[in-house]
């Protein structure tokens, strides 16, 4: 466009040179009318075409590397919204939004078609197969630089690479049961530590690594779950006991308490004043049964120092 604008001016320039009007011309007022117009359509146009190229726009969530003849301009890198920039300098947006790297075992669900998931030996020198998700963007400071060194297919250079071998490097360090099962947030902390240092030399951020899934070799997940319920159902069985010991303690205590209370009450009933506590008993229970309304006779045993009651039905 800048260019297009340049030739027109130049046209122009060209175009009065030779288009020469005399006051010979028979028809003086209206070859300077159209030479007029000529000159000033074309000013205007190559105007507009030289102005408008001066500007470029940055779409939203990207920034804009400038590259002058061959040459990477790092320290001026454009932000998104309107710029105005050298005409000659040729524009290459990145991204720095967040973008999501899959590798699975899905057909479709990853970059790559087929089997993507990431094969790993484990500490006990088992395979897994784990489905991976990295978070990460460009880091907008650093966008020229990785421009510059790397190039605008990052993703495939840096991204991929470094994420298998890091849960490769990293899943290495760990057993098979316990990636499966307890240690695996911790994997997943690990991977995202060595990750983020890979990829801040590089211009990129990582925000979080998602462990999808983890694959095993049927027998030896079998083999795991199983190991998994019997160790849960021993501690099941530990708790049963502990719970059996504590409640065979209370009743321990309550056994001796009720004893040790036996024994007050027995000690109490001996002598004239356990006798007068029995006979007062006696007559208090006799009392109770006599205002219930289910008893229609109340005969009461007796010794020469008691009368009898009789309640005869109402």
């Amino acid at each position: 466009m800048f260019i297009l604008g340049l030739l027109i001016i130049v046209g122009l320039f060209v175009f009065r040179s030779i288009y020469k009007v005399t006051q010979d011309d028979r028809r003086v007022d209206e070859k300077l009318r159209v030479r007029n117009y000529i000159t000033w359509g074309a000013c205007i146009i190559g105007g507009l075409l030289v102005f408008f190229s001066l500007l470029r726009v940055v779409p939203p969530g990207a920034v804009g590397v400038q590259v002058l003849f061959g040459r990477v301009l790092t320290k001026a890198t454009l932000s998104e919204g309107l710029n105005i920039v050298n005409p000659f300098v040729d524009l290459h947006i990145m991204s720095i939004r967040t973008q999501a790297y899959t590798m699975s075992i899905a057909y479709e669900e990853g970059q790559v078609k087929g089997d993507d998931a990431i094969t790993v030996l484990t500490r006990d020198g088992l395979e897994v197969k784990m489905d991976l998700t990295v978070w990460y963007h460009l880091n907008p400071d650093e966008a020229a630089t990785v421009f510059q060194k790397i190039g605008p297919d990052y993703i495939e250079k840096i991204v991929r690479p470094a994420a298998r071998t890091a849960i490769r490097n990293i899943t290495s360090n760990y057993q098979a049961i316990e990636i499966y099962a307890e240690k695996r947030k911790e994997l997943e902390t690990e991977i995202e530590r060595q990750l983020a240092d890979d990829f801040n030399k590089r211009g990129i951020v990582l925000e979080r690594v998602l462990l999808r899934n983890i694959s095993l070799p049927p027998k030896v997940k079998n083999a795991i779950e199983a190991k998994l319920e019997a160790e849960q159902e021993a501690q099941k069985m530990e708790f049963v006991l502990l719970k059996e010991k504590k409640e065979a303690a209370r009743k321990k205590i309550e056994a001796s308490g009720i004893s040790e209370a036996q024994q007050i009450i027995a000690q109490s009933l001996i002598g004239d004043r356990g006798r007068a506590y029995l006979s007062w008993k006696y007559l208090e229970n006799l009392q109770h049964l006599y205002t219930s309304p289910n008893n229609t006779i109340v005969i009461a045993p007796y010794d020469k120092n008691f009368i009898p009651l009789l309640q005869i039905g109402k």
